[in-house]
């Protein structure tokens, strides 16, 4: 019988080989599907209404979705855990944190649609902290510097963008410590079957 702290050392962070076995998925699609039919009961516009609603931010996100179960797939053929574990693992260093600084900035599309991808990041060894760091640093938004300094002034937006960045990693620091402490990323090919 293996002691935990056995298993979290094969499983890099603890997390990779949790059974998710969980049914608050199919609880909470009965009680929204409940509500939508006590709704419907009661005031059959509104309901339509809802439906209506749910359908048009389902065609926004579709096709974002798509673009991430896209680059999943790239990711999944062509780059390797042992890569992901090297460039955004516990030992990346400064480069996983330029990286992670980089790729949160230049990500668009609604920020849920992310979290598949980077829960696949962080099965093949990506270290929390930069995770975090991605997160909150898609408030950094290049469409809209030009904006901003139109409106604000170029060194308020450069503070506030300097600001977004150093707190970015504070945050990441913060989610890493929070989650406990971080071994070295065992990723998925490398465990022993």
């Amino acid at each position: 019988m293996k002691q935990k702290g056995e298993m979290k050392k094969e499983n890099g962070n603890g997390n990779q080989n949790k059974k998710y076995n969980s049914r608050f998925p199919l609880i909470f699609l009965g009680i929204v599907a409940g509500i939508y039919c006590i709704v419907a009961i009661l005031d059959i516009t509104v309901a339509i209404q809802a439906l209506n609603a749910f359908f048009d931010v389902l065609r926004q996100i579709i096709p974002v979705l798509v673009l991430v179960f896209v680059l999943m797939f790239l990711v999944n053929l062509f780059i390797k855990p042992k890569a992901i574990a090297k460039h955004l693992g516990s030992k990346s260093g400064r480069t996983g944190w330029i990286i992670a600084i980089i790729a949160g900035i230049i990500a668009t599309g609604p920020v849920y649609v992310w979290y598949s991808m980077l829960a696949d990041f962080r099965e093949k060894g990506m270290r929390t902290a930069l995770a975090g760091v991605f997160l909150y640093t898609r408030s950094v938004k290049l469409p809209f510097i030009p904006v901003m300094i139109y409106y604000f002034g170029g060194l308020y937006t450069a503070v506030l963008t300097t600001y977004l960045i150093v707190f970015s990693v504070l945050t990441g620091i913060v989610c890493e410590v929070a989650e406990g402490k971080e071994e070295t990323p065992v990723p998925k090919d490398k465990h022993p079957e």
